[in-house]
């Protein structure tokens, strides 16, 4: 089994770098930490980054997951191979690019790019927000899936990951006490479907709401309440088609949730408030 012990970044292509950064720090509200050619980093916590932008394919993603040792990296590589998918070792190049010690990369059975890292960076300084809007940390993220149940099988398979709950075949899935890291979310395509950073209080999405209105932002769903998770929400559109969320309240695991539950695929699955998503992934 490989432990997965944190979330640690997505890598994403963008077909205009400066105008990413641009709606990440003043629009996001994350924090830019560093700048080398043909690519950019921001963050929302005392991670390094939670976010490269890299100047190329806007469907160019890569999510990144960390593990806790070397003999574990390794042990990840061959298991992997064992399960016949295919594996590639970073160069040190490579691994300074993504800012950790070492890394595989592989792709799941959508085609979804993932490297597993050791020893990803830390910053020495605390995150200092271009603009307030609460965020506390990078938290998950939706991927995209041309088979759901096929996909969780893979991840539950070989990975420490449950599933917590389901909406029809979508698994909210998770390797820790909060209730969901990736939630796989049918597409065509293969790639990262949200980015989703917790904020500090439902206040905190609310002045968001109204900040994001008054700039004219695409809000595509929101605020509301997730049914599954017990999180507020609002999410909104970014450069290059990509969706953010902010969210505030997710349930943590514990005894009183015993057992996943299986929830339809409707709009009351999505938000107990009554939102309704201009998501495709989120529309029956």
């Amino acid at each position: 089994m490989i432990e997965l012990m944190d979330i640690r970044y997505v890598r994403l292509g963008t077909a205009d770098l400066e105008g990413a950064v641009r709606y990440a720090t003043e629009t996001l509200g994350l924090e830019l930490v560093g700048r080398e050619t043909g690519r950019a980093y921001v963050r929302g916590d005392d991670r390094d980054h939670n976010i490269c932008y890299i100047d190329g394919d806007p469907d160019d993603h890569t999510l990144g997951f960390e593990l806790r040792t070397r003999e574990e990296l390794d042990a990840a590589a061959t298991a992997l191979d064992g399960a016949g998918v295919v594996v590639r070792h970073g160069t040190e190049a490579e691994c300074a690019e993504r800012r950790v010690m070492a890394y595989i990369n592989f792709d799941d059975p959508t085609g979804n790019s993932i490297d597993l890292v050791l020893r990803p960076f830390h910053s020495g300084r605390r995150y200092f927000p271009s603009r307030d809007a609460g965020i506390i940390e990078f938290s998950h993220v939706g991927l995209k899936t041309s088979d759901a149940p096929r996909d969780e099988a893979f991840w539950t398979g070989l990975f420490n990951i449950r599933a917590n709950d389901w909406i029809g075949d979508v698994p909210l899935m998770s390797f820790d006490a909060v209730h969901h890291r990736i939630a796989l979310f049918p597409a065509v395509e293969p790639g990262v479907q949200h980015i989703n950073f917790q904020v500090e209080s439902i206040d905190d999405i609310m002045r968001s709401y109204y900040f994001l209105t008054e700039h004219q932002i695409r809000i595509v769903f929101g605020p509301g309440r997730h049914a599954t998770s017990g999180a507020q929400f609002l999410y909104f559109e970014g450069p290059d088609g990509m969706i953010y969320e902010y969210s505030h309240g997710v349930r943590m695991i514990d005894e009183a949730h015993d057992r996943p539950r299986q929830f339809p695929f409707n709009n009351d699955a999505f938000c107990v408030w009554g939102s309704r998503p201009d998501i495709p992934e989120f529309q029956s």
